[in-house]
């Protein structure tokens, strides 16, 4: 005889009575969809051809998809089932809060199972998509033994001895022990068997040849591409806001900062057609992750903005986008984990095994987060496809960092190295890493009369601090009070209800300003001064393309991850030596000035040369929109990171050297009647090569010459016959890996030559070697680009 729980048959009665006519219904729904999910499952079991690979039962069984579809509409539906009586509930609690106590008593011991039934919907909502992976998981095993049955022949699978694939037995071995460490394999069809291995090795992964009996004309059909776009300037950006999402405040304010630059997008862009003329573009297939934005990387950017946080990173990514959005190409943006897998094509697991499809996208632009991401996700797929990543990176990755062998035995290894990249996918955000690529990011660009309104307009002892921060004002009272001498002083330091202590009384603080609304400020300032930090940020830029002068600090020592905490990990020994280099480098005086804040009459003297000092707002070229564009779209169009070798191996000696000596003997250069290495970009005939000073870094070596280091001619330079055109004597010649190489070493009389081609480095140098320096020539005002690199 069967027993009834007493305590049951309270829970019943209590939820029938808390649930309204409408729950009811909605309940009912549920349950009608959990039947109808059974029977759609039998349904499909039925439907299965018996003879199928396991391999090609999702491209071939009619059906599959669609299975996979409807699990995943009734997932959504569940869920929103969930939402709608999570809301009643809700509605229901508060409405209880008004009643008497009595009747709120009983009305919570109704509320208990009403919760208890939303949490089971919300389960399996949450676990719908699961069984949808499982279901297909089963389908796939059932194939796989209908298949022994039916065909006895492909059960007698061993690990062929085939030399162009020695590592396949090593591979099928670790299968056997270890296929069940990761879902990711089952879904792919292995399930234990010799030939679901090697299916798996020959077809998703790379390592082992294919069966014979395999049906080898799909394989070949499965590799032909879609053919080519061309890409077309755009003018209207209105899809590409729509594109970049909402929710988060970082992409607020991005979305904010595209419109307000749409016009001067519009302009830039009928600018670069116009100089490009019938030149063809094809478009590319670009796939945008900010990595940094991800709730899985802690975004701690969003948060901030609204509070006086940095905004640099940001600045960059919008103008990045809409810089690949104005020429033309396709773009799908992803802020979050899941859209990443999705877009990727990630199969359900731990990340194992291989993409699904293809991967569909020719670029990708993502940071470092993002990178831990996709090499996470994507197993075997991320070191097929890296070659088309682009790492935005703010302060750059030096070549000894990147190399993880080398990293790791030298000791350059650091939290953010070791990838293996060719340096040149790390983008930055001002051109100081020449062994990396130039992204930057745009200022407003003003026209002629715009410019003289700003100087009509200007106060004359105004100055704006460079610091949104209050800790960037603390222990800055002794500056201040120099400067409140001959200048009112205004800040735009955030705070919520009480004025920041570290800012002293006699500044105006306007609070965290809009972006157009602190634009106003720097046109009426005389200065923009900074106290240190942050470093390198878009923000001086911006102020002298308003017509300021930017005052900044000298730092003595230079400041460097081996002296400075902000620095420390970060994957370069650059040292900095003021808080803007790219200002004191590239910009200088009159606009610039860099000074020894320690010194307190060098401070004071530089403030009143400033005050009269007249300039004029200035923007170098490669910061405006027209610059970005051109450098972006020669990125594009001939930076090609996955092509084979370089045409001339390192060190590989030809029938006539394409070197000459200059003529009054202190430099290679390409010889006039030897034409350019074709494919090679930018053209060799704009190489230069220099042997450096002991001690001295390509990097500077190249700049004393009025000249740019080119990393990517370094195989060019990398032979014994370079020095011997340079009259280096050589008593001995090595072949070893080192970012310094190729170098001369003295005493000794030694040359060496690089063995690993990823440690080719403009950047480091020592007193013991004097280096072989490959140089360039460069477009005024955008240094990214040799004089013919367009």
């Amino acid at each position: 005889m069967i027993t009834v729980n007493p305590d049951g048959k309270i829970m019943v009665r209590r939820c029938l009575v808390t649930l309204r006519p409408f729950r009811l219904f909605v309940l009912g729904i549920g349950f009608f969809t959990l039947c109808f999910l059974m029977t759609s499952l039998g349904g499909q079991f039925s439907a299965r051809r018996l003879g199928d690979s396991p391999f090609t039962i999702r491209t071939e069984v009619p059906g599959g998809p669609e299975s996979r579809g409807a699990l995943r509409k009734m997932s959504d539906l569940l869920e929103l089932m969930m939402k709608r009586m999570d809301m009643l509930a809700r509605l229901e609690n508060s409405s209880e809060l008004h009643r008497t106590a009595s009747v709120a008593q009983v009305a919570a011991d109704r509320l208990t199972p009403g919760a208890s039934l939303i949490e089971r919907i919300q389960a399996i909502a949450q676990n719908v998509s699961d069984i949808a992976v499982k279901v297909d998981q089963i389908l796939r095993h059932s194939l796989i033994l209908h298949n022994k049955v039916s065909e006895g022949r492909r059960d007698q699978c061993e690990a062929p001895s085939d030399p162009k694939f020695p590592d396949c037995s090593g591979k099928v071995e670790w299968m056997r022990a270890r296929w069940t460490s990761d879902p990711c394999y089952a879904f792919f069809g292995v399930d234990g068997t010799e030939c679901s291995f090697l299916l798996y090795l020959s077809e998703v992964e790379w390592f082992c040849p294919r069966l014979p009996w395999r049906n080898q004309t799909a394989a070949r059909t499965a590799l032909k591409s879609l053919p080519r776009v061309q890409a077309v300037f755009r003018s209207n950006l209105s899809h590409l806001l729509e594109l970049m999402g909402s929710g988060k405040e970082s992409l607020i304010f991005m979305k904010k900062r595209t419109r307000r630059f749409t016009a001067q997008w519009t302009k830039a862009a009928k600018y670069l057609a116009q100089k490009l003329g019938d030149i063809q573009r094809d478009q590319k297939q670009i796939l945008v992750h900010i990595g940094f934005l991800t709730e899985e990387s802690g975004d701690v950017f969003s948060p901030r903005v609204l509070k006086g946080g940095p905004l640099g990173e940001m600045v960059q990514w919008a103008d990045i986008l809409a810089a690949l959005y104005v020429l033309g190409h396709s773009l799908r943006i992803t802020v979050s984990l899941k859209e990443l897998q999705s877009n990727l094509g990630v199969p359900p697991g731990r990340g194992n095994c291989p993409l699904t499809v293809p991967l569909p996208f020719d670029l990708i632009y993502t940071d470092y987060h993002g990178l831990q991401q996709m090499k996470q996700h994507m197993g075997l797929s991320f070191k097929k496809y890296r070659c088309r990543i682009r790492v935005i990176d703010t302060f750059g990755t030096e070549p000894a960092y990147n190399h993880e062998e080398y990293a790791t035995l030298h000791g350059y290894r650091t939290n953010w190295g070791y990838w293996n990249l060719n340096p040149k996918q790390f983008m930055t955000m001002f051109p100081h890493t020449p062994d990396n690529s130039f992204m930057g990011f745009v200022s407003e660009e003003l026209n002629e009369t715009e410019k003289q309104l700003i100087k009509d307009g200007k106060a004359s002892n105004m100055a704006v601090v460079y610091g949104k921060e209050a800790s960037i004002w603390k222990g800055k009272e002794k500056f201040l009070a120099i400067l409140n001498k001959y200048m009112e002083i205004h800040g735009t330091v955030y705070y919520e209800s009480q004025r920041p202590p570290e800012v002293p009384a006699f500044v105006k603080n306007h609070g965290l300003l809009p972006q157009p609304e602190f634009q106003q400020l720097l046109r009426k300032a005389k200065l923009f001064i900074g106290f240190g930090f942050p470093y390198e940020g878009p923000a001086p830029l911006e102020a002298i393309a308003n017509g300021c002068i930017f005052l900044q600090s000298r730092f003595s020592p230079p400041h460097s991850s081996l002296n400075h905490e902000f620095f420390r990990g970060k994957p370069t020994s650059r040292e900095v030596f003021s808080q803007h280099p790219y200002a004191e480098n590239f910009i200088g005086k009159p606009h610039v000035w860099t000074v020894d804040y320690n010194n307190s009459d060098e401070f004071e003297a530089a403030i009143k040369a400033i005050m009269n000092t007249q300039v004029d707002p200035y923007l170098p070229y490669e910061y405006t929109c027209s610059g970005m564009l051109e450098r972006i779209n020669a990125y594009i169009q001939h930076q090609d990171f996955c092509a084979g070798p370089s045409p001339v191996p390192p060190g590989a000696s030809t029938a006539q050297s394409p070197f000459v000596l200059a003529p009054n003997a202190t430099h290679l250069k390409w010889a006039q009647n030897i034409s350019s290495v074709p494919g090679a970009w930018p053209p060799t005939h704009s190489l230069r090569g220099w042997l450096a000073a002991p001690g001295r870094a390509c990097t500077d070596a190249c700049l004393d010459h009025g000249l740019v280091c080119e990393p990517s001619f370094f195989p060019f330079l990398n032979s014994q016959d370079a020095f011997l055109k340079l009259q280096v004597p050589c008593d001995s010649t090595e072949w070893e890996m080192h970012h310094l190489y190729p170098a001369f070493a003295q005493p000794g009389q030694e040359c060496y030559l690089q063995k690993e081609p990823l440690l080719f480095s403009c950047a480091g140098a020592s007193t013991k070697y004097q280096r072989l320096c490959p140089c360039r020539d460069f477009r005024k005002g955008q240094v990214a680009l040799c004089q013919d690199c367009l």
